[in-house]
């Protein structure tokens, strides 16, 4: 075989790849060569083999892939890897924090306003007037309403609704969420109003309902505020979207039905505040007694849906059908019947009130035909600073964590829903602090708890508002409503505001839609929507929602305690560019031989194949490590054959963080696998039956004694043999390889703590026990600098006291290295065309620390290796 000289290389110089494709051009050149390893750039040794050229740091290595053959032990510079440090982690994610800079960066991401509003213009302008407005008309009616969901006066669902469209303008990050009074905490005020009034006497002139919902909006905020500054929004993603559906439907539900019997005209005889399923029954029970009051609740009710059908999907249909030919008309239509359907609630409010007014006017309470809303106050006469009894915010507590949840949870899933739609940024710890800072000054007026309204959201989304400050808009016409339409309030039917209350609640109901793609998505999630379901309606809402935080966390736990770790195997695959896709034949049939290098033609004969290539292509196969339950994980096609690894090679990814909750398992996992398909170092068929350990003493056999003594048998030679129960032989040969390499995929492992890695280290001494020899750990795929830490902290990694230079087994060190180019200054080339080009070269580092031999990037091929 020919030389060539050695040639010198800087100290801090980085391997050629020029160099290592020379070499294999030289390898592929001579015939007589034997062996397919290789070492690149140097002399030959007094064997004839060629000698590596030397550096800073001379380490044996294999190196996998194109050029070269498939595995060429060479030299690589050393690379000496250091850990993570606190001093690290501090400069990395502490020290800028902790700057002046910082601080004023926090305290003015606590007014987004002030981002915004310098470059507010007209186009803004108009677009949050329209929006507002819109928006404003459908608050009025539907504030009240909801103020009678929370056993309030309409007037404080007023006051909640001005308060908090002005308010949250100032701290929002979101441009769709409208603030007010909603359903879901309306019911749920309503139900701590009901609790903590039964711990006073009855009529207590000083703890009243209003006193009550504000002492809740007191406390909702101070918490909503406090967590939203402390940065602790997170703790609202806790709880999963099924749970949250589950609960919103289930009150939904309960809502819907609270508001029947007013809608029928009898609601004084039917306790609205018991369980849902009792509500149903007495409201059902007491049809008899319907009133007048029925036709005021069930003709504007079907009104309200008839309308919405005709202006928000049989209209437009029609529209766009009949004025295909004329899109100007078209779009004026459309938008006519948007802001129609938009104007629903109110039209319908103004009819209804007029004609209530034309049959109730100058008649006392005890002769008016319906029940109408009564007197509401001009003004805000109610407004004032809150008094708060002693002792009630104490009495208040047990209702407290509920309250928080549906507010909080409620108003961040609307805000991020709109968000991600409409393509801007939600913050949800400045969410929260608006939230809780328009809930802090609503005591102030003696508002009740609000929040996001999702149906007044969607609204102000599809008027195409453009900032938060369209709230300012919405706020004057609530206030203009409470300063000038008063006197007009005073007839508005009672059961006309419950039929809006029931429009509008519908929208909550979850459709059989959600629940079948629940079922589809995760039956477990599905599962968890229904119990949540019906725990509201049978139960209550307090129960529904901590049914809900339970369930999501137990999830959250199960998938840690219970991971879903795999054992690996392998298959050789290859990417397929631009393929020709065969549908009515199953597999492919390769005539020629693939050759793995670049630049080499290869021709297919796709005679029975899924995929035919050109015969140009250029196939490079590489070894892919996958679940050996591929078929149920479809992580590859079940006619695929993988093959296991090397014997004694176990290979096995973590699914998950691997920490205290999960680490016993998977160490019990790993080990039962261990005995399974492999064997003892020290063979226990060889050894006597007394030294057996006694959770693994082998077959049962009847003693030899036993038999003669119940003459079970005739007494041959080998029961003369088998005499002694101490040295009782099994013949037969264990044929299952010996332990060798354990390597461990941390590639979807972000956290380590100190349990799972004395696990570990609880693993490698059983194993090293079980192999009666030291066996090889390594680790591929780790992300996390703090999980490396934590291994090298217990020997892992390294070669040291459990890794000795002798007790190596695979007989290889294994690296990976990466390929860098990097231009020649000042080095042209001119081609045909005769432009210039600049020169580059290409060099190989070693990718990862050689002072870590066992942690790799990827899993390494272990079929290559000696073992």
């Amino acid at each position: 075989m020919g030389t060539r000289e050695a040639e010198s290389v800087p100290a801090d110089s980085a391997f050629k790849l020029d160099d290592l494709e020379a070499e294999y051009d030289l390898y592929k050149a001579n015939e007589q060569l034997e062996d397919n390893e290789v070492t690149v750039n140097g002399s030959e040794d007094d064997y004839g083999n060629k000698k590596g050229i030397d550096l800073v740091k001379e380490t044996e290595v294999r190196y996998y892939g194109s050029p070269g053959p498939e595995a060429i032990g060479g030299n690589i510079p050393g690379f000496e890897e250091s850990t993570v440090s606190v001093k690290d982690y501090y400069n990395q994610f502490i020290r800028e924090k902790l700057t002046l800079n910082s601080a004023g960066s926090y305290v003015y991401s606590l007014f987004p306003i002030v981002k915004w509003f310098p470059h507010y213009n007209l186009t803004w302008g108009y677009a949050d007037l329209v929006a507002g407005i819109t928006v404003g008309c459908v608050l009025v009616p539907q504030s009240m309403s909801y103020a009678q969901i929370a056993s309030l006066p309409p007037q404080y669902g007023l006051y909640s609704s001005f308060i908090g469209a002005f308010i949250y303008s100032l701290f929002a990050t979101s441009k769709d969420v409208c603030i007010g009074p909603v359903a879901v905490m309306s019911l749920q005020t309503a139900k701590v109003i009901a609790q903590v009034s039964a711990k006073y006497p009855e009529n207590d002139p000083i703890v009243t309902a209003p006193v009550i919902a504000t002492a809740l909006s007191l406390l909702c905020g101070i918490v909503a505020i406090g967590v939203g500054l402390l940065r602790l929004g997170f703790l609202v993603e806790l709880i999963s979207l099924n749970a949250v559906a589950g609960f919103m439907t289930g009150s939904a539900f309960n809502i819907l039905w609270g508001q029947v019997p007013a809608l029928m005209g009898y609601s004084s005889k039917v306790n609205t505040r018991a369980s849902t399923y009792k509500v149903v029954i007495d409201s059902l029970k007491h049809l008899p007694d319907t009133k007048l009051d029925a036709v005021f609740g069930l003709v504007p009710l079907c009104l309200l849906y008839l309308w919405k059908w005709w202006c928000g999907t049989y209209g437009p249909k029609l529209a766009d059908r009949q004025l295909a030919h004329s899109p100007k008309k078209q779009r004026i239509l459309k938008r006519f019947y948007f802001y129609s359907n938009a104007m629903r609630n109110a039209v319908i409010i103004i009819v209804f009130t007029a004609i209530s007014w034309r049959i109730t006017k100058n008649k006392d309470k005890e002769h008016r035909p319906i029940k109408v809303l009564g007197t509401v106050p001009s003004g805000l006469e109610d407004v004032g600073v809150a008094k708060i009894p002693e002792g009630l915010l104490a009495k208040m507590a047990p209702d407290i964590p509920a309250s928080i949840i549906v507010l909080l949870l409620e108003h961040i899933a609307i805000s991020k829903s709109f968000g991600r739609i409409n393509d801007y940024k939600v913050v949800p710890d400045q969410e929260l602090i608006a939230i809780g800072a328009t809930n802090l000054i609503g005591t102030f007026f003696n508002a009740y708890p609000a929040t996001g309204s999702f149906s007044r959201s969607a609204l102000k989304a599809k008027c195409e508002v453009r900032t938060p400050f369209s709230g300012v808009f919405t706020g004057c016409c609530v206030l203009v409503a409470i300063y000038c339409l008063t006197d007009a309030f005073f007839f508005i039917p009672s059961a006309t505001l419950s039929a809006v209350i029931i429009h509008a609640v519908s929208d909550l109901l979850a459709s059989y839609k959600t629940t079948w793609n629940f079922w589809k998505m995760n039956p477990l999630d599905c599962c968890a929507f229904i119990v949540t379901v019906l725990i509201t309606v049978f139960s209550s809402i307090e129960n529904g929602i901590y049914f809900a935080m339970c369930w999501s966390c137990a999830m959250l736990l199960l998938k840690h305690a219970f991971p879903a770790g795999q054992f690996l195997g392998r298959v050789e695959v290859a990417e397929v560019i631009n393929p020709t896709v065969v549908e009515d034949v199953e597999a492919i049939s390769i005539n020629d031989q693939i050759e793995g290098s670049v630049g080499k033609s290869k021709s297919l004969k796709a005679d029975k194949g899924a995929i035919s290539a050109s015969s140009g292509s250029n196939y490079k196969f590489h070894s892919k490590w996958v679940a050996e339950q591929y078929a149920y994980n479809r992580e590859l096609n079940p006619d695929v054959k993988i093959l296991p690894p090397p014997p004694g090679v176990v290979v096995y990814r973590m699914s998950d963080s691997f920490t205290y909750i999960n680490c016993s398992r998977h160490y019990d996992t790993i080990f039962d696998h261990i005995k399974k398909h492999t064997r003892r170092g020290q063979l226990l068929h060889l050894r006597k039956k007394s030294d057996r350990p006694w959770n693994d003493p082998g077959e049962w056999e009847i003693s030899p004694s036993i038999k003669k003594f119940f003459k079970l048998g005739k007494k041959n030679q080998n029961d003369i043999e088998s005499q002694d129960e101490d040295v009782a032989i099994d013949n037969t040969r264990d044929e299952r390889p010996l332990l060798k390499i354990i390597c461990l995929d941390f590639s979807q492992v972000v956290q380590v703590d100190s349990t799972a890695i004395q696990s570990l280290v609880d693993l490698r001494k059983a194993v090293h026990k079980y192999a009666d020899r030291q066996v090889e750990f390594h680790f591929t795929g780790i992300i996390s600098s703090w999980v490396k830490r934590s291994l090298l902290s217990m020997g892992f990694g390294t070669v040291n006291a459990s890794y000795s230079d002798e007790s190596i087994i695979a007989g290889h060190s294994s690296y990976h290295i990466a390929k860098t180019t990097k231009p020649l200054a000042d080095d042209f080339t001119t081609d045909s065309s005769g432009s210039s080009q600049l020169q580059q070269s290409q060099e190989i580092y070693a990718a990862t620390g050689t002072n870590m031999p066992f942690f790799h990037l990827d899993i390494p091929d272990f079929s290559k290796w000696d073992l």
